[in-house]
């Protein structure tokens, strides 16, 4: 099975918090722990014995490209595909639509988890679905104040969010997704997969363990955090 990964964005909301990191390198190739989150996501796909990508290049592209080329003594088999500087996510994985023939998945370059990549695979073909997502809790970043009228009657610096689903990339498609993206300015998330939702052709794997994406140079520092605790839940390997 092949495994998609989407790389290519400016990632500008790291560049807020920290201009050096994401104007020398783009943001899959900022790092944890030493490596490329891009790196740490491969490594998690690997564990499960998923070892063909396909990564979706575009701003800064060549400096991943260098980076895989000249990586030793992995079992990957890695297609770097230029998608373009300003295309949406959509758009990405439409152009490298002639480079899949069967089941595959997709995931984000800025997103770690400790998902059961079988168990997500599994579930998508009971499902017989489309398209599966994994379905995750929000991060819980920010404290809660519950309020009576001005005054504050509660404060959780870890809110539960058990009701709360959003979507955490880590899918699994079929071919059939391609006859739902249209060109370069197709953003996954809008139309494709709204329209999979009404079609009932759209399942949600729920995950409640570990995942995190690096947006900011807080989360960076989050996750170089848990790496360096030596108990890194992402770590599969």
């Amino acid at each position: 099975m092949k495994c998609v990964i989407l790389a290519g964005g400016y990632g500008t909301r790291i560049s807020d918090f920290d201009n050096k990191e994401s104007i020398l390198r783009p943001k899959p190739m900022i790092e944890v722990g030493g490596k490329p989150i891009l790196w740490h996501i491969l490594k998690i796909y690997s564990s499960y014995g998923i070892n063909d990508f396909i990564i979706c290049c575009g701003y800064k592209g060549e400096q991943i490209k260098e980076y895989f080329n000249n990586i030793d003594s992995t079992p990957w088999n890695i297609e770097m595909v230029d998608t373009g500087l300003d295309t949406m996510t959509g758009g990405r994985l439409k152009r490298i639509q002639n480079h899949i023939d069967d089941t595959f998945c997709v995931t984000y370059g800025d997103g770690l988890s400790n998902i059961n990549i079988n168990d997500l695979i599994i579930f998508h073909r009971e499902k017989k679905s489309t398209v599966t997502l994994t379905a995750i809790h929000p991060p819980e970043r920010f404290g809660v104040l519950s309020l009576n009228g001005d005054h504050v009657t509660k404060f959780r610096e870890k809110p539960s969010g058990n009701d709360a689903w959003i979507n955490g990339g880590f899918f699994v498609c079929e071919p059939e997704i391609f006859n739902y993206l249209q060109d370069d300015s197709t953003i996954l998330e809008k139309t494709p997969l709204e329209t999979l939702s009404k079609e009932n052709k759209l399942t949600a794997f729920k995950h409640d363990g570990f995942w995190y994406a690096m947006d900011t140079l807080r989360d960076k520092k989050y996750l170089e955090k848990l790496y360096e605790s030596g108990n890194a839940p992402w770590k599969t390997w």
